[in-house]
């Protein structure tokens, strides 16, 4: 079977705009990277295993079946859809995952991967979901979800993930660098919560908005453009011996980025 792209995204601002319950309300600026992404499949299971029957993921991941974002996405859509097809589809097939994104990273790797791999479900069983329909199932796994069901090249993602609304702007290159500094994104926003909680307003969050991604990253400093910055910085110290000037900070970290010049080509 063809393998599927899960690409890695960097939030180009990211800020709070309020609460909801225990979740944080943001509005962040999502761009998808098209250099690094992750690979999914499915491949046939050797069904001389004892254990044949059973939901596998073939990669190499730090967490258990269980906590993985796959997995949750698989037992999302069964909720959702009730297909038996579904089933004896990941019966007979393990979803094997090349992973290149970081964990621990801002870069949206587990998210990107449970979206692609509902997308691939979706396609392969010929479910008929719609992106809308699938971006609801996506978002019980996890806030980031939605955005890479949709597949935008740029997009403002607001509330606590479900608002995801394509902005049209140039395509950036950017480059990334990942600290080898596992952060907790909970760890970071109760820290936020905790120490720093200062939500910009309506009037703010519009302007924003309407800001293209070149001119954010000219007029703000790392801490203006991300709420999360110090936040991160304040819950892991070693942070600071990783940041380089003009980098920006991506999510809850621990990647950087910055955007790259265009090498232009030469006509002689």
């Amino acid at each position: 079977m063809k393998k599927y792209k899960a690409f890695a995204k960097v939030n180009i601002f990211l800020k709070i705009t309020g609460k909801r319950g225990d979740y944080h309300e943001i509005l962040s600026r999502f761009v998808k990277l098209n250099n690094l992404y992750d690979a999914l499949e499915f491949v046939k299971k050797e069904q001389t295993d004892a254990k044949a029957n059973e939901f596998k993921i073939i990669g190499d991941f730090s967490c258990t079946t269980e906590q993985n974002t796959i997995y949750k996405a698989y037992f999302a859509l069964k909720e959702a859809t009730e297909s038996r097809k579904l089933e004896e589809l990941m019966q007979s097939y393990a979803i094997k995952v090349s992973k290149n994104i970081p964990a621990f990273a801002g870069l949206g790797g587990g998210s990107s991967d449970a979206a692609t791999y509902l997308k691939m479900c979706n396609g392969v069983l010929d479910l008929g979901l719609s992106l809308n329909e699938l971006a609801k199932i996506g978002l019980k796994v996890g806030a980031d979800v939605p955005f890479f069901i949709y597949g935008y090249e740029s997009a403002n993602v607001s509330g606590i993930g479900e608002v995801v609304e394509e902005f049209h702007e140039a395509p950036l290159d950017i480059e990334t660098y990942t600290p080898k500094v596992e952060i907790s994104t909970p760890k970071v926003y109760t820290t936020y919560r905790e120490s720093f909680y200062n939500p910009i307003d309506g009037f703010q969050a519009e302007e924003l908005k309407k800001r293209n991604s070149v001119e954010i990253l000219n007029s703000m400093t790392p801490s203006e453009a991300n709420d999360l910055f110090e936040p991160a910085l304040y819950a892991y110290p070693q942070l600071k011996n990783h940041y380089k000037e003009g980098y920006f900070f991506s999510g809850s970290g621990s990647s950087f980025f910055k955007l790259t010049e265009k090498r232009e080509k030469c006509n002689g």
